[in-house]
């Protein structure tokens, strides 16, 4: 896989299609008006393999169709996607601040995707949602199928990384719905993500990444990557002992210290906050949280 920064935008005519962007905030590259036979969605570039990625490289070398990035809106990354797997208690630092035991095994639930939100989209504060809290984590997207995959051979099936805002209702996560975490995690909107999906071989080590979070300008989480208790391999060998992971999935990866719940006192959002989450060499996605309003 060529190294790249996948988006998918709409550049002012109301047209969602893929493109690259040349660096992070920087104009995109519109590889579809390039070569027309590139599929118009991520996902479907990602089901594609190898052979649409080799015309994905082969219109980012041509260098033409630049749109700038002013005139651009962009828009999830991967949408449409089969599932969202998470990772829940999965930073050193984020079980230390629970006085939690670090977990033996990967503790897994899910979102579902249509909770996935743009960059710069709204989070929408549900009226039966009191307790809304905020979660920046490092998302995997998966490149090709996977099942049975042993940690060593996991970077294979990975096509790159991207921010992953795990938005959560702690009143539907923890008190309600019998403890079951799903309702709590899955709102819509519950799931921007963004800016970019950036290849394995751009980002480097994933494991080695500031990460945070800012809550109306304040920094509210601050960790690093190497603080994942399961790293990349890891994470896709539990999984793949029970199903299979296909393009386009997504795995939250867990968050770090300093969301709102464990605060004292928590610290909830509101109408109008605006939430940052942001990780190096990737980028940040701003979102404002607003109140639901009935069309």
């Amino acid at each position: 896989i060529s190294t790249m920064r996948l988006v998918q935008f709409d550049g002012g005519d109301g047209r969602v299609r893929v493109g690259v962007e040349l660096k992070n905030g920087g104009d995109v590259l519109d590889i579809t008006a390039t070569d027309p036979s590139i599929p118009s969605t991520v996902l479907e570039v990602l089901q594609g393999g190898e052979q649409v990625l080799e015309k994905v490289k082969s219109a980012v070398e041509s260098g033409d169709n630049v749109v700038e990035r002013k005139s651009l809106t962009l828009k999830a990354p991967v949408c449409g996607c089969e599932k969202i797997i998470c990772i829940g208690m999965n930073y050193v630092d984020h079980c230390t601040e629970q006085n939690m035991p670090v977990p033996k095994e990967p503790v897994v639930f899910s979102k579902f995707a249509s909770a996935i939100t743009d960059p710069g989209a709204d989070i929408i504060k549900f009226p039966v949602v009191e307790k809304l809290d905020f979660e920046v984590e490092l998302a995997i997207v998966i490149g090709k199928e996977a099942f049975q995959v042993k940690a060593e051979d996991a970077m294979d099936y990975v096509f790159g990384f991207t921010v992953a805002h795990d938005v959560s209702a702690r009143d539907w996560q923890l008190e309600r719905n019998g403890g079951q975490w799903l309702v709590g995690k899955t709102f819509d909107t519950f799931a921007p993500i963004g800016p970019a999906i950036v290849s394995s071989d751009e980002l480097g080590d994933p494991h080695h990444l500031g990460i945070r979070c800012r809550l109306n300008g304040e920094t509210v989480q601050d960790s690093n990557t190497d603080q994942l208790v399961f790293k990349t391999g890891e994470i896709i060998q539990w999984l793949t002992q029970f199903f299979t992971l296909r393009p386009g999935d997504l795995i939250f990866t867990g968050t770090p210290p300093g969301v709102g719940c464990f605060r004292n006192p928590p610290l909830w959002l509101k109408d109008g906050d605006v939430v940052d989450v942001e990780i190096d060499n990737i980028g940040t996605i701003t979102n404002t949280v607003r109140d639901y309003k009935k069309e």
